[in-house]
């Protein structure tokens, strides 16, 4: 039997929760993103992959964009990362809430779906000693679950966690 949204929520929140990094320089979103890239290379996925710290202005620390992928990725991928930026939370989560509330971000908050979206894809890059949730891991190119999942798969492995035991079931 396929999980329950509710399930994927409570389970978001535990990901959220425990994949915290002890600090975030641009060489970690370089390691990360690099990890990244590999697993998608070597998976053949089709993705863009952004790694940024959120800011006025944002700083974009890794980028890379896939063969087959388009402008509108990169336009995803903005869209992801400032969800991430508004509530703190992973987009994937987000969307969860909104559907279980029967409503967008749009109608809910008034906010812009060209600025913002709830499709999954962007992970919190949460630093405790650095006052929390002070950017994004954010891909697009697959479907919500798979891209959320592949950010949270790396972050595990980058931080020496069984990613079994954080998985999306």
């Amino acid at each position: 039997m396929p999980p329950t949204p509710e399930q994927d929520a409570v389970q978001i929140l535990l990901q959220e929760k425990t994949l915290t990094l002890p600090e975030f320089t641009a060489e970690t979103a370089w390691v990360l993103g690099t990890m990244l890239r590999a697993k998608a290379i070597e998976r053949r996925h089709t993705l863009v992959i952004d790694i940024r710290r959120f800011g006025r202005p944002v700083q974009p620390l890794f980028y890379t964009a896939l063969p087959g992928t388009t402008g509108d990725h990169a336009r995803w991928v903005r869209r992801k990362s400032n969800t991430v930026a508004r509530w703190q939370r992973s987009s994937y989560a987000i969307g969860l809430k909104m559907a279980g509330l029967g409503q967008t971000i749009a109608e809910r908050y008034a906010l812009p779906a060209a600025e913002y979206t709830t499709d999954g894809g962007s992970f919190p890059i949460n630093v405790p000693s650095a006052g929390g949730v002070i950017g994004a891991i954010t891909l697009s190119g697959l479907a919500s679950r798979e891209d959320h999942e592949l950010a949270v798969e790396v972050l595990c492995e980058h931080l020496g966690i069984a990613y079994s035991d954080l998985r999306l079931k």
